[in-house]
C-alpha cells in the first residue's frame, strides 16, 4: 500500500511538473522565461529575411520569362521568406521572431505573435487561459500550387506556446491569421501565395525548394 500511495505521489508530482512548464509564461521572471523560451525553440531554426523573399521573386521572374529556365532552385527558406512576407500583411506589428525550418518536404515557420490576435478561446479552446500577452505559434504543412497565378501553404500542423492544436481548430485559426479573407480554391487550412502563371509545380526536398515552370 505504501509503495502504491508513493507512486500515486510522483504521478502527481509529474503532473504538477508539466502543468508548472506549460504556464512558466505567467510566474517566470522574465530574464529566465526568456533564456528558456530561446534555448527551447531557437534549436534548427533559420530567421527569416527580406532578402531571401527577394530571392524567390527573382527566382519567379526568371521562370516567368518568355524564354525562361525549366526550373529554380534555392533554400525552403527563401520560399518561407517570401510566402511569410504576405501572410503577415494581414497581422502587421503583431508579428516578431519569425523563423523556419525544414524537415524532409514539410516546412515549418513560427513567429511571437500578440494572442489577442488568434482569436481567443474562440480559435484556441481551453488552452488560451494559459497563454501570455505574447506566444509562439508555429505553422508546419507544405506547398503546392492549385492553378495557374496560385500556390498555397497548406498548414497540417499548428502549435502555440508549444502546445498542438487538434486538426479540427486548425481552419479557425487560418482564418484568423488570414483576417477571414479566403480566396477561391485555397482550402480551409490553406494560406494563399500568389504566383506567376508560369510555375506549374513546387517541390521541397533536402531543404531545398524546387519551382518548376508549367508545361503549358
Amino acid at each position: 500500500m505504501g509503495c502504491i500511495a508513493r507512486l500515486g505521489c510522483l504521478v502527481l508530482l509529474a503532473i504538477l511538473g508539466f502543468c508548472a512548464w506549460l504556464t512558466r509564461d505567467s510566474w517566470l521572471p522574465e530574464r529566465f522565461r526568456t533564456a528558456v523560451g530561446h534555448s527551447a525553440t531557437a534549436v534548427g531554426w533559420e530567421p527569416l529575411n527580406d532578402q531571401g523573399a527577394e530571392r524567390t521573386r527573382v527566382a519567379l521572374a526568371k521562370l516567368d520569362q518568355r524564354s525562361g529556365p525549366a526550373f529554380q532552385t534555392l533554400a525552403a527558406g527563401d520560399l518561407a521568406s517570401y510566402a511569410f512576407a504576405a501572410v503577415s500583411k494581414s497581422l502587421g506589428s503583431s508579428v516578431d521572431s519569425v523563423g523556419t525550418r525544414v524537415s524532409g518536404d514539410v516546412v515549418s515557420m513560427r513567429a511571437r505573435i500578440r494572442t489577442s490576435d488568434l482569436g481567443g478561446a474562440s480559435a484556441l479552446g481551453p488552452i488560451a487561459s494559459m497563454l501570455g500577452e505574447r506566444e509562439w505559434v508555429q505553422l508546419t504543412g507544405t506547398f503546392h500550387v492549385i492553378k495557374p497565378g496560385l500556390a498555397e501553404f497548406d498548414v497540417r500542423d499548428v502549435r502555440v506556446h508549444e502546445i498542438p492544436l487538434p486538426s479540427g481548430m486548425i481552419p479557425q485559426l487560418i482564418k484568423r491569421i488570414g483576417r477571414g479573407q479566403r480566396v477561391e480554391g485555397v482550402g480551409p487550412n490553406g494560406l494563399p501565395l500568389p504566383i506567376p502563371r508560369s510555375v506549374g509545380d513546387i517541390r521541397v526536398a533536402g531543404g531545398k525548394v524546387t519551382l518548376y515552370r508549367s508545361g503549358q
